[in-house]
């Protein structure tokens, strides 16, 4: 029987497999494109939750990593949020395996009772345990794995929760343009 400790590792590692899953067999311009009015690009993701995982199971529990990269502490808007020209997937990739590594071994010395601090949360909410930065981190993966399969939609048509497991309708291409063709029937029926 799993413990509690196991079922939220369990989760997490979940949402953290399906964000390098959504790099899978694309190049290098299409993992980095801006798709939103926001700049929202699929490695740019992956690096942003490389800075979660390493601010959260690091610095709140005051265990830093050794090989924390540069750029989370250099203070440029959105730094975190795209790659540059120098930083190669693979580097991005590797940093935010590293950070599994750095975050895992907090989660294996911890108890989910421990005590930490995040001091970038309002001073009434920086108290924090172990179990609350765990939902926190898991959480705030998922919805960046939601984010990468709106944006690997965009790229290519290809969605899904993980390999092998939509989680859609087995539908043709015929019958997701006929659905989507009702949905915008319905939506046009509404004042702009």
């Amino acid at each position: 029987m799993m413990t509690p400790k196991d079922v939220l590792r369990h989760y997490l590692q979940e949402a953290r497999d399906t964000m390098l899953w959504k790099l899978e067999d694309l190049g290098e311009r299409d993992i980095r494109r801006p798709m939103t009015a926001t700049g929202t690009n699929l490695l740019g993701l992956v690096k942003h939750v490389t800075g979660v995982e390493l601010g959260y199971f690091g610095q709140v529990f005051d265990r830093p990593a050794a090989n924390a990269p540069a750029w989370l502490d250099d203070g440029e808007d959105n730094e975190d949020m795209w790659a540059t020209a120098d930083e190669s997937r693979e580097f991005i990739v590797e940093q935010y395996r590293s950070a599994w590594a750095h975050s895992d071994s907090t989660i294996d010395a911890l108890e989910l009772d421990a005590s930490g601090t995040v001091p970038w949360w309002r001073p009434e909410s920086r108290a924090v345990t172990l179990q609350r930065i765990l939902v926190h981190v898991t959480s705030e993966t998922a919805r960046h794995a939601g984010h990468a399969d709106i944006v690997r939609e965009l790229i290519d048509e290809r969605a899904g929760l993980r390999p092998g497991v939509s989680n859609l309708p087995s539908g043709d291409a015929a019958w997701w343009r006929e659905y989507r063709e009702r949905l915008q029937k319905v939506a046009d029926s509404f004042d702009a």
